[in-house]
């Protein structure tokens, strides 16, 4: 099952709006004999490759799967008919897909079949594996990573604005590998508007859809001449903004490639429930303090991580990590829970979940 993880997450940024599965076959001695994992725009799903390899190895073997598998017609034949078709006599599954099309039926399908199933090894491993996924399907809405590169202090710029570079190398290259896993990056105007970032993916790696840079900018004062609107035709920007927005601004903007949306965007959650019906699973927010400070008053974010350098940058004036209202009284913080630790070069990354808020 741990290998069947694995393979699940070599699909990432592969698969979204789909679920990230890995499948491992083992023959009636106990040797693997297949395994696969789910990509998109392959068609294939995991239980199809790995059975492929296997050929009439399979037969009276075990299939170790990620999530349920589906046994219901969609973009391919249900898994649940590949399996029995292959002569598996065993599935083991972590947990249930929580997609209403699937859930417990691909289960109900193989145990009616007369196959042994197995659920819950290594469930919570899987959970993280597909957490996106899990929250989208459950919510509708994409789920919230909040990402913050501070100094040992909380800062997150000196008190002229300067921010580069506040973490290291490893730091950085890190926070890419991030940006590869999500569907999207949202920044604030201020962060725009101050540092230019390009905010795009640069792990490296392939990915299936390209990374939405989003905006949030009231009153479009994002620059025309900005490494966002420069670079809109090639990779996605979409810039939200106040109704009231300067219209000819609008204009010029969408003639560039840049998409320009009207809301409120003080109204958090009626924004991820959009970006929700676009079919964006996951939203990494990378600030500025402004807008992490609005996310966690809201309390929509799911995931929390901070790149902590061993610097010190003091003053009254200097930007704190997270603006917002905030809170009255300690009770009510954003508690987090399996924390993660991490050494990058000399930062430290702390990653974990909000309490209130785990789904």
């Amino acid at each position: 099952m741990a290998r069947a993880l694995e393979l699940a997450a070599k699909g990432s940024g592969l698969v979204s709006p789909g679920p990230l599965v890995g499948c491992v076959v083992v023959d009636g001695l106990g040797r693997i004999v297949g395994e696969g994992f789910y990509r998109f725009e392959e068609i294939k799903h995991a239980e199809t490759i790995a059975l492929g390899i296997s050929g009439e190895k399979a037969r009276g073997g075990t299939a170790y799967v990620s999530l349920e598998p589906h046994a219901h017609h969609g973009r391919t034949p249900p898994c649940t008919n590949a399996l029995l078709e292959a002569g598996i006599k065993r599935v083991v599954a972590p947990i249930e897909d929580l997609n209403p099309q699937v859930s417990g039926r691909g289960f109900e399908h193989l145990r009616n079949a007369g196959v042994e199933v197995h659920v819950g090894l290594l469930a919570e491993e899987a959970t993280r594996v597909n957490e996106a996924y899990l929250h989208y399907i459950r919510t509708g809405r994409p789920f919230v990573h909040l990402k913050m590169a501070v100094s040992l202090d909380g800062k997150i710029a000196t008190r002229t604005g300067d921010s580069e570079w506040i973490t290291g190398n490893e730091s950085r290259t890190r926070v890419q590998e991030l940006r590869h896993h999500y569907d999207a990056i949202l920044v604030g105007i201020g962060t725009a508007k101050l540092d230019d970032p390009a905010l795009t993916d640069r792990s490296g790696m392939n990915r299936r859809r390209p990374l939405v840079r989003i905006v949030l900018d009231e009153r479009l004062e994002i620059p025309i001449d900005s490494q966002l609107v420069r670079s809109a035709n090639e990779t996605p920007v979409l810039v939200i903004a106040s109704p009231a927005a300067d219209q000819d601004k609008s204009r010029v903007l969408i003639d560039k490639g840049v998409e320009v949306v009207s809301n409120d965007t003080r109204n958090l959650p009626r924004l991820m429930e959009q970006l929700g019906q676009r079919s964006l699973q996951s939203v990494l927010v990378e600030g500025g303090a402004a807008v992490a400070g609005a996310f966690v008053d809201a309390r929509l974010v799911n995931k929390v991580s901070f790149f902590i350098a061993p610097k010190i940058v003091g003053g009254e004036d200097s930007r704190s990590a997270i603006g917002g209202i905030g809170i009255e009284y300690m009770k009510d913080a954003l508690q987090l829970d399996q924390l993660e630790v991490t050494r990058r070069g000399d930062d430290v990354e702390v990653s974990g979940y909000p309490r209130a808020n785990r789904e």
